[in-house]
Formats: C-alpha cells, structure tokens, sequence
C-alpha cells in the first residue's frame, strides 16, 4: 500500500483525496469539506489542492489532486496514533518518489545508440551548417577583395609593356601621342571591370585583366 499513498501526475508528485479518504478512514466527501473549508489563501489553494472528477457507478464526483504541501496543511488537524504514523509514511512516500522523480534517467542500450546517433547527426549537420557560412564568407571575400600590392603593380608594368610596344611599332590608331595612349588604355581599363581606377580591379579578375592588356589596341 506505501507505494501507492503518492504519485507521479504531470511531472509532480501528489496524492488525492481519495488516497487520503481511505488510508485515514475518512468519508470522502468529509476530506472534500475540509479541503474547502481550509484557511489558506486562493493562491496556496490553486497551487497545491488540484481538483478533478473520478467516476463511480457512472456518475461524475469531485475528487483534489494535493501536493506535498497541501498534503501537510490538510493533515495537520488529523490526529491519533494511526494518523500520525500514516502521516509519516507519507512524508517518507513523498520524499522517496521526488527523488525517483529527479534521478536521471538510465538509458538503455537502444536509446543510448539512438542518442548517439542523434548527436551525430546533429554534430554533422552544424559541420555542414559551419562550411557553407565559410563558403559563403570565401565567395563574398573573393567577390570584394580588389588587387593586392603585388597584382596592382603586375598590371601596371602590363599598361607599360602593351603601349611601349605598339607606340614603337607605330601601332597608334587615331591617337596622336603616347600619353594619349595611356589615357586611353586606363579609362579602357576602367571601364571594362568596372573599377574607379586600375588598382581597385577585383582580386579575383587579375588573370583576365592582363590578358585584355596584352589583346588592347587602340580605337
């Protein structure tokens, strides 16, 4: 019978009036008056005196789910020698199911596989998750970094390279000097990659702009 004094209901362990009605040999529908008639406040009462209906003979009646608090307040003015043991073996009810109620739970071997398998899958995904953001970082990196110092000079030198050689092979088309022709291929330049100068050429085009260097001629 001690097993079944308290109980584990929506993650709380409780009795009810019911269980009280019988273990103290007392009408039930007494333990519900007293219960109502407690002199405790509204708040108290809602959070430890839970009412509910049990059916008997296909009749609907109303019975008090109680916590261990209610427990103690309503049982305080039952006395006797039988009472007070029985309030005993409650208060060792309740301390024993709370503590079932708190203990972690033991997996089985099944459910510890599955928990397994569950946190790789989720490790696997966060690694996924982590290597597109990096991905996504690298593209937008590569998208927006312009030419570094090395590059920038590269092109430079290619400007140089590609007028020298067509001014001194007389290659100048309707430009008349050669600082026209330098003009020329910069604002070319510019306009081709879309860059306010040559130096602001995204990284990632530095292949492709020297080889326009190398194919311009003058228009």
């Amino acid at each position: 019978m001690d097993k079944d004094l308290v109980f584990i209901k929506d993650k709380e362990v409780v009795t009810d009036s019911l269980t009280i009605a019988e273990v103290f040999n007392k009408r039930h529908d007494n333990v519900i008056k007293d219960i109502r008639n407690l002199e405790c406040s509204e708040d108290f009462s809602l959070l430890n005196f839970k009412e509910s209906l049990y059916q008997n003979r296909g009749k609907d009646y109303p019975m008090y789910y109680i916590s261990q608090d209610g427990f103690s307040f309503l049982v305080m003015g039952y006395t006797g020698k039988i009472a007070a043991q029985f309030k005993e073996k409650y208060i060792t009810e309740f301390r024993r199911m709370e503590k079932k109620l708190n203990a972690p739970k033991v997996l089985s071997e099944k459910e510890q596989l599955i928990a397994s398998m569950e946190l790789s899958l989720q490790s696997s995904k966060e690694i996924t998750e982590v290597k597109n953001k990096v991905s996504s970082l690298e593209e937008r990196f590569d998208n927006e970094l312009t030419l570094n110092h090395g590059q920038a000079t590269a092109v430079n030198h290619s400007v140089k390279r590609r007028v020298e050689r067509l001014y001194n092979d007389g290659v100048m088309g309707p430009l008349e000097t050669k600082r026209q022709m330098y003009s020329n291929i910069h604002s070319n330049l510019r306009r081709a990659f879309q860059a306010p100068t040559y130096r602001e050429i995204k990284r990632q085009d530095f292949d492709e702009a020297v080889a326009w260097i190398e194919a311009w001629r003058p228009m």
